[in-house]
């Protein structure tokens, strides 16, 4: 499978190590650089010749928000897939994150192993169904 360049945006030491680490080990997902707060994640992504398959956005962050990165990305022309792993992943924040951009959302709590068949399906070239699209 090829590798998918991912970025990550998340608050947490503990859950981005831990994240990078099951992800790394279980999909062909490379995490090539992160984040803990919204200006630095835009500032990263946004500089010339930054390319990633997958961007992984949490919605709280230290500073700013996830909504925040969903809807500047969102407005950038680019390839990447953008995901967000949030423990608010309600219905109604579901639906307001496919709105700004997100392919999709996902609980941390309950659906890490639907993250990992994600990213399995977008690195075979599949079509890519969430827990937020069916």
């Amino acid at each position: 499978m090829p590798e998918i360049k991912t970025y990550l945006v998340e608050d947490s030491p503990l859950i981005r190590d831990d994240l990078v680490a099951t992800l790394e080990e279980l999909t062909p997902v490379h995490v090539v650089g992160s984040a803990d707060n919204e200006g630095t994640a835009l500032q990263w992504l946004q500089q010339p010749g930054q390319r990633v398959d997958l961007v992984i956005i949490d919605l709280f962050l230290r500073g700013g928000s996830g909504l925040g990165v969903l809807r500047a990305l969102a407005a950038m022309p680019s390839p990447a897939r953008l995901v967000v792993l949030s423990n608010y992943a309600t219905p109604a924040m579901r639906q307001t994150c496919l709105a700004l951009g997100a392919d999709g959302v996902f609980d941390k709590s309950t659906e890490i192993d639907a993250l990992i068949g994600y990213c399995g399906r977008i690195a075979g070239g599949q079509g890519a169904t969430t827990p937020a699209t069916g």
